[in-house]
């Protein structure tokens, strides 16, 4: 008796705990306020993070709606469950070397792709926490919130609130036309998926205390394409005060994205609709999605930023140079092979000299001296070495361009850990291959990472971190990281070394420099 009286209570106990520990999941998780209605999220890590997944943060941009400023959310009853991703915008969806599915959309894209993600710690901080806003790349026609290697879970355990987002691409995105432009109050048309991400931070602004975020501590950060949108963003009056640092990976050099006119947008985007015998908006309007998907490479049809007169007043160089920017600190930087997807196939060492003249001109015959290929094997392996020089250099001058008119510091790194590949170990540090150690997802991505890389993306989440936080990225227990001066012509290098680094040898040094003094320089790649 006294035996079953005892396995009796035991069994309460552990029912009344059971009870108790449901009850205190659902108290971490329970509805949360918005300008627009109640949400309910749902835990992750073990329940120490509370995630909101699919958040509409603009009204689907459908119908009348296509190639409109984003517009606002109607507001809710009752409880809207915020658990599971929104589609990703439109887009095809493929995965290609070294950007494997976890670097890629797949998920369901459709027009129907204005959302957001939340990732806050559970346990309530004493003060409002700094914000992350994670802005994805992909050429403007690719990408999406909802990847895996994005997800902001193992950050935000950091004690910061992470915010991923979808912005609208490719031609839903950018497209311009005559007919757009006159219609628009502004007489703009194109960059919808920016003014998307104006809108995204605008609700940041609205809502983030409700997921303990501090709306006066706001850090974007992107990469590649997400890169450039930081730098429009900062370039753009519409984002002023919508956030107080920027970060931009792996997009800041002295050449950056291809801009359009509007009056040349509109041409493409006129050219584009008589394609499809979009004779009217309305027609355009009604042109099913299947036929808004545009392969081609980002910038070169009808779908490309444009200096639209509303939310780009004027390119972004000539912003920095009047002092119009929105100034805030600033971090940016690359991988060490960046540039390697940009040099096609393997070339010969005669093509190589052509290539060299082409691009080069009458500083060829430095570069093939700094850059020397005897054979053919050597070919590639010259280039990555003078894509990586490069690189540097330009992003130094980048930020000593962008000093000029700046007071708030800009600091410059370059990540070459190459990730573990046994398959491929020619992709090295790839691009985009710095991501998933900024976001703590080793673990969500299929390579076998070693301690070492445990080790790197400790050190770079944390420069992260601290510059959230105060706009610096140094701390405790970290190698010192001088902000960019004339004086210092360094680098910071994070990987299995981290601590300040040259720019390039003193002879290389000088050759880039000449080089971006030069008109030979005009057209020169970005990476």
């Amino acid at each position: 008796m006294i035996r079953k009286i005892s396995a009796l209570l035991v069994a309460v106990i552990l029912t009344m705990t059971g009870i108790a520990v449901h009850l205190e999941a659902q108290d971490l998780v329970s509805p949360v306020q918005t300008a627009q209605g109640k949400l309910q999220g749902s835990l992750a890590l073990d329940g120490k993070v509370v995630a909101y997944k699919g958040v509409p943060y603009a009204a689907p941009p459908v119908g009348n709606l296509r190639w409109q400023p984003p517009q606002p959310v109607k507001s809710w009853d009752g409880v809207k469950k915020a658990e599971t991703f929104g589609a990703s915008c439109l887009q095809g969806k493929n995965s290609r070397l070294p950007w494997t599915k976890e670097f890629m959309v797949q998920n369901e894209v459709s027009e129907d792709c204005l959302y957001l993600n939340v990732w806050t710690p559970a346990k309530k901080a004493n003060a409002p926490l700094p914000v992350f806003v994670y802005i994805h790349g992909g050429g403007f026609g690719e990408g999406s919130g909802a990847i895996e290697s994005y997800q902001g879970a193992n950050l935000a355990e950091m004690g910061v609130v992470v915010v991923t987002i979808n912005y609208r691409l490719g031609i839903p995105g950018f497209l311009v036309s005559p007919e757009l432009t006159a219609e628009s109050p502004h007489h703009a048309s194109g960059n919808y998926g920016l003014l998307d991400q104006v809108a995204a931070l605008q609700w940041i602004k609205d809502n983030i205390k409700s997921f303990n975020g501090n709306p006066g501590n706001v850090t974007i950060c992107g990469q590649s394409a997400g890169a450039a949108s930081v730098h429009y963003l900062t370039a753009s009056p519409l984002a002023k005060g919508l956030f107080q640092r920027a970060i931009a990976e792996s997009g800041s050099s002295l050449t950056g994205f291809p801009m359009r006119s509007l009056a040349e947008a509109e041409k493409k985007g006129a050219e584009f609709l008589a394609s499809k015998h979009a004779t009217t908006l309305a027609k355009a309007r009604a042109l099913p999605a299947s036929d808004l998907l545009y392969e081609g490479a980002p910038g070169a049809g009808p779908s490309a930023t444009d200096i639209d007169g509303w939310f780009l007043p004027q390119d972004v160089t000539s912003t920095f140079a009047t002092g119009r920017q929105n100034d805030v600190p600033f971090m940016t930087g690359n991988t060490s092979e960046d540039a390697a997807p940009l040099f096609g196939p393997h070339i010969t060492t005669d093509k190589y000299t052509e290539f060299a003249q082409q691009r080069y001109k009458e500083l060829a015959q430095r570069y093939l001296g700094l850059y020397p290929a005897k054979t053919d094997d050597e070919v590639l392996q010259a280039q990555i070495k003078a894509g990586q020089d490069r690189g540097r250099v330009s992003t130094y001058l980048f930020v000593l361009r962008r000093n000029e008119t700046s007071k708030t510091p800009a600091y410059t790194y370059y990540f070459d850990r190459a990730t573990p590949w046994p398959e491929h170990p020619e992709f090295g540090a790839f691009h985009t291959s710095d991501i998933p150690y900024m976001m703590r997802n080793l673990k969500l991505v299929d390579h076998p990472y070693e301690a070492a890389d445990y080790k790197v993306s400790d050190t770079m989440s944390q420069y992260w971190i601290n510059f959230m936080k105060k706009g610096d990225p140094n701390g405790q227990d970290l190698e010192k990281w001088d902000a960019v001066s004339k004086e210092k012509k360094q680098v910071q290098e994070i990987g299995v070394r981290t601590g300040p680094i040259p720019l390039a040898d003193p002879d290389k040094l000088n050759f880039w420099m000449d080089y971006f003094a030069s008109p030979v320089s005009k057209n020169a790649p970005m990476f």
